[in-house]
């Protein structure tokens, strides 16, 4: 028996200003791809419709933010929809509640599903090297509350955006309430460290997939935008942790992999760490140990 799926990484590039004519057509040209190649579920990139405003400080920041149903979003959500598409829609999302790092879950007969919004936000300290900007996330995005698992194409997909993967706890958790998929929106930079952050960047991908016996599917921005150079490298892990396809590091492209979801079943026949692990000794991980 096999639950073949073919998923696809909508690598976009560098964005000017926010709401850019290019980005939206580029956008619903990869869709385009998207259904001449039967893809079933496409994730974008994380902010992939704005510039990363996160690497310096701006006080009116509101422009970089769209509500739930602005009309960019709708339209993407509408070819998604005649294509018979699940989508992964990142976003900087405004609300009543506040400001978010976040991205609708639609499923392929269009119905928002879901939204994830990036719970673990990070910030960096800038430095004198060159591309050494550091992040600022923590001024512009409220933090998320909620790791949920959504039911889109045939299968249950858990969302962590960028900074999330790092923590494998949270993925943990998706694996745990029943995650085949992670779908990970990325805008991975090498900042002012290009060959460490170049030599790093499939470890905790590969790693999360490995550990949870789950597929990765990892989209990341390509290209340079200001001083930043977003190393593009988008992939697509099997629950083993083995690659089977990764976009290049210089061009928008669209990445597109075939998968039979009953591959996750058996990584975790093979690796059973839900039968080996022992929540009992995982405590501090929740509580703060005095001792």
């Amino acid at each position: 028996m096999t639950r073949k799926l073919i998923i696809a990484a909508a690598q976009t590039g560098s964005v000017v200003e926010s709401g850019s004519a290019e980005i939206e057509a580029l956008a619903h040209a990869l869709l385009d791809e998207a259904g001449r190649q039967s893809v079933r579920l496409l994730t974008f990139c994380e902010l992939f419709l704005a510039p990363f405003f996160a690497n310096r400080l701006e006080k009116d920041f509101d422009s970089y933010f769209m509500t739930a149903d602005d009309p960019v979003l709708r339209g993407l959500r509408d070819k998604a929809k005649a294509l018979k598409i699940a989508l992964i829609l990142p976003l900087a999302e405004r609300t009543a509640a506040g400001y978010f790092n976040a991205a609708q879950i639609i499923d392929e007969h269009g119905q928002l599903v879901g939204t994830y919004r990036k719970t673990h936000i990070p910030a960096y300290f800038p430095n004198a090297l060159p591309a050494g900007t550091g992040s600022y996330e923590k001024f512009y995005f409220t933090p998320g509350d909620r790791l949920d698992v959504y039911t889109v194409a045939g299968t249950r997909v858990g969302i962590q955006i960028c900074n999330d993967r790092l923590y494998p706890e949270a993925s943990r958790v998706l694996a745990l309430k029943g995650a085949e998929l992670i779908a990970i929106p990325i805008s991975f930079s090498t900042y002012s460290d290009p060959v460490h952050r170049a030599s790093i960047w499939e470890v905790p991908v590969r790693a999360r997939a490995y550990e949870n016996g789950v597929f990765v599917l990892a989209c990341n921005r390509v290209g340079t935008e200001g001083e930043r150079h977003h190393l593009g490298r988008s992939m697509i892990i099997d629950p083993r942790g083995m690659l089977i396809a990764q976009a290049g590091a210089e061009q928008p492209e669209l990445l597109v992999s075939e998968i039979d979801l009953d591959d996750a079943v058996s990584a975790r026949k093979a690796f059973p760490w839900w039968r080996d692990r022992r929540p009992d000794l995982y405590d501090p991980l929740i509580h703060a140990n005095p001792d």
